[in-house]
């Protein structure tokens, strides 16, 4: 095992064994085996009105009103680039101890997409690994393998996100962590599921962005697809996986046995489409770019000005009333063609004509 602190330098031999020493399995205990968890109260007097079994949350020996919610958890995160890392990094940010596994002498792909730069870390990969524990391990190895194993059998969470079958041929699959560690709540994330014809292809934001539609529908209304400003499909990804995480945790609290969660960047993304979805099998409306503008409500779009744009949304009447007045044009309130937002969507065309012209006279900043 090899020890990389924070900035991606080897530790000197002190700091190594300081390092090795926090992380050594046998020094580690994962919150189940310390904590109380959902601990059913029998006695008389603890149930409910309607006689129902009484179930008290999850219970810490630090007594405090300020402790995060995650102390005492224990993540092993096998994940890299931006999906795993986020999802684990929230964790970390409700208490979790992470400790971060990553390839010798390459680490996580993202500590080299820079510019800019801090120091020898990329911003990218310091963006989405803060406050986390970081080893080198080598899972081609038996002997990387064990320790991964011995690591496991100490925590709480396994999070990984190699392509379906990778980590099971090297002995770190779901059924291999379960047998020296059924306590586990391990997350799989992959690009597209563990069935079906497109699990092994790796895992990009901007392809599955392209494959689940997001990108069909973001751009200029009369303009080509374009990719979001930031990596949605993938935060999207890290965020459903951190809640299945915490929700992993209840109900291995429940049960008293650990699961296997499997999280993918399509169905996360397909998943965030839901009201798109919804048009369409409703109504048989089909997905397309709006560029600024909402394709349910009027007005809600960026406007030109004298020196800039204007984002403005009026999602009910009593606001879009309150913008006429700001605007100086009473006269559109009780108009007969935008009395209501559906109204105001039927002649979209026109109000928004209206509108335009009077904020290209305004400046951006106004009140």
């Amino acid at each position: 095992m090899i020890c990389i602190n924070s900035h991606n330098k080897h530790s000197s031999g002190a700091q190594e064994a300081e390092v090795e020493a926090s992380l050594n399995p046998r020094r580690l205990r994962p919150a189940w085996a310390t904590q109380t968890c959902f601990k059913s109260q029998m006695k008389r007097g603890e149930r409910g009105e309607g006689n129902e079994l009484m179930l008290h949350p999850w219970r810490n020996t630090i007594e405090t009103d300020n402790v995060k919610p995650l102390v005492g958890v224990k993540i092993l995160d096998l994940t890299r680039v931006l999906a795993g890392p986020f999802a684990t990094m929230n964790l970390g940010d409700l208490g979790a101890e992470v400790i971060k596994v990553e390839r010798p002498g390459v680490g996580d792909d993202t500590r080299t997409w820079g510019p800019p730069f801090v120091g020898t870390e990329s911003t990218y990969f310091l963006s989405v690994n803060r406050n986390k524990k970081s080893i080198a391990v080598n899972i081609k190895d038996p002997k990387g393998v064990k320790i991964v194993k011995e690591l496991a059998t100490v925590c709480d969470v396994f999070v990984e996100n190699y392509v379906p079958g990778k980590l099971t041929a090297m002995g770190l699959g779901y059924e291999d962590v379960d047998k020296v560690a059924p306590h586990i709540v391990y997350c799989s994330i992959t690009g597209y599921g563990h069935t079906g014809p497109m699990s092994q292809r790796a895992g990009y934001d901007a392809v599955a962005s392209a494959i689940s539609g997001m990108m069909h529908i973001t751009g200029p209304e009369d303009g080509d697809p374009v990719r979001p400003g930031v990596a949605m499909t993938d935060l999207a990804t890290g965020l459903y996986a951190y809640g299945a995480v915490m929700a992993g945790l209840i109900q291995r609290c429940k049960t008293g046995k650990g699961l296997f969660i499997d999280c993918n960047l399509l169905s996360s993304q397909v998943a965030c489409l839901t009201q798109v979805a919804a048009n369409y099998l409703i109504d048989q409306r089909e997905g397309k770019r709006w560029g600024t503008a909402h394709g349910s409500i009027v007005p809600y779009q960026a406007f030109k000005t004298k020196d800039g744009h204007l984002v403005v949304g009026a999602g009910n009447n009593q606001q879009f009333a309150t913008l006429c007045k700001i605007l100086n044009l009473p006269e559109l309130i009780d108009d007969s063609k935008y009395k209501t937002n559906h109204l105001r969507v039927q002649n979209r065309k026109e109000l928004i004509k209206i509108l335009s012209a009077r904020y290209y006279t305004m400046a951006s900043l106004w009140r």
